[in-house]
């Protein structure tokens, strides 16, 4: 799969992965603010990633994505650094802050210089590839973390900085120099024509308003990233809830770390040709059954079955929503609603643990309140999803 890809999908995907590899460290920001800015620094630091994914789909109006995405990733090292030299309250927020302002700018124009180097069934493949290669590198992130752990959190950062760092200059480097925006620039180079009209997108002449296929790939992406969320981050707790062996939550983890790429792989030519909503939808509410299964059972195998049954059926479905809105999106606007529906992710983030927590009184507990939410949340994305164009 990875040698039929595109040469800049692959040069790409490896930017991508060398950044991955040291993101470990952001899952300690909270350790590193200390309880009594735990919270500020969170919430301050979803805002500000929020925008900088925002960022990254306006100055795609002005500059290449190559630019974009080099910029942004230098920008993140550099003020990762800042944060690692940062002492006291004052400066570790305002360090954070600049993190999250800079942290997601990369993000829109990644999935454009995807969107634009492939099309069709191997636009999917191109995206689901990313999202297994990332999940990889995610993994040995947490190797990674496990070495320099006993050595401090700030060397943690430092590391990520680094790899940030070289991630940017392996973009610089080897990604092609594709500064046109639109085919509506390249036309009217070619025509001569200096109306600024022409010179200038359709797309993003005014002010944008997201069109109803748009928001309902959002909203449907917000319940499945609920979903996601619920249960990638409540499965270590809830085994332990239910009699696991301390070791057994890490195995469980890396076990479907593994299988993730074979489902992938096995899938490829069965769902070929296939619309992109009856899949995320049919995948959907398999999920919402397997969540609802991790709700009702205690027994840890079952949980533990149902869980890679998750990861198996999630590794189908990656790159999809991806793919659906580079698919649907008039090529000038693309930039733009990766940013809305990416933000999807963003809104969900916060949204986790109250709903968890709020579904615990029904489950009676945590985890199983998590995956109860879980259910619900990925029951409701098919009837978002109903009416998207194929």
């Amino acid at each position: 799969m990875w040698r039929s890809l595109p040469v800049a999908a692959r040069v790409l995907l490896w930017v991508r992965i060398l950044n991955a590899l040291g993101a470990y460290a952001l899952s300690f920001l909270a350790v590193l603010a200390g309880p009594e800015l735990a919270a500020a620094a969170l919430a301050l630091f979803g805002v500000a990633a929020l925008l900088s994914r925002w960022a990254g789909a306006l100055l795609l109006e002005r500059f290449s994505p190559r630019g974009v995405l080099s910029a942004g990733l230098a920008a993140t090292g550099l003020a990762l650094f800042t944060l690692v030299l940062a002492q006291g309250p004052a400066q570790v927020l305002i360090a954070i802050a600049l993190v999250g302002l800079a942290f997601e700018v990369y993000e829109p124009p990644s999935q454009e210089l995807l969107a634009r180097a492939s099309e069709g069934e191997q636009r999917h493949a191109t995206f689901a590839v990313l999202g297994v290669a990332l999940s990889a590198a995610g993994a040995a992130a947490g190797l990674l973390a496990a070495v320099l752990l006993p050595l401090g959190v700030r060397w943690l950062v430092a590391a990520d900085a680094l790899t940030c760092l070289v991630a940017a200059a392996v973009a610089v480097s080897f990604l092609p120099r594709d500064d046109a925006r639109s085919g509506g620039r390249r036309a009217a180079r070619q025509t001569g024509k200096s109306d600024r009209r022409t010179e200038r997108p359709a797309g993003l002449s005014g002010r944008f308003r997201p069109p109803a296929v748009l928001m309902r790939l959002t909203v449907a992406g917000t319940a499945f990233a609920i979903g996601s969320l619920a249960v990638m981050m409540y499965v270590p707790l809830a085994l332990l809830e239910r009699g696991a062996a301390s070791w057994l939550p890490g195995l469980t983890l890396a076990s479907a770390a593994a299988l993730a790429p074979l489902t992938l792989w096995a899938a490829r030519r069965l769902l070929a040709g296939r619309s992109h909503g009856l899949i995320l939808g049919m995948g959907a509410l398999l999920l919402g059954a397997l969540a609802l299964v991790m709700a009702a059972t205690t027994s840890v195998p079952l949980t533990i079955a149902a869980y890679l049954g998750c990861t198996a059926t999630n590794s189908v479905l990656l790159g999809r929503w991806q793919a659906a809105v580079a698919d649907a999106a008039p090529e000038d606007d693309r930039p733009r609603w990766f940013a809305v529906q990416g933000s999807s992710w963003g809104v969900a983030q916060p949204m986790v643990p109250p709903l968890a927590a709020a579904a615990a009184t029904i489950a009676g507990a945590v985890g199983a309140g998590a995956f109860l939410a879980a259910g619900l949340a990925f029951l409701l994305v098919p009837l978002m999803l109903r009416r998207l164009p194929g």
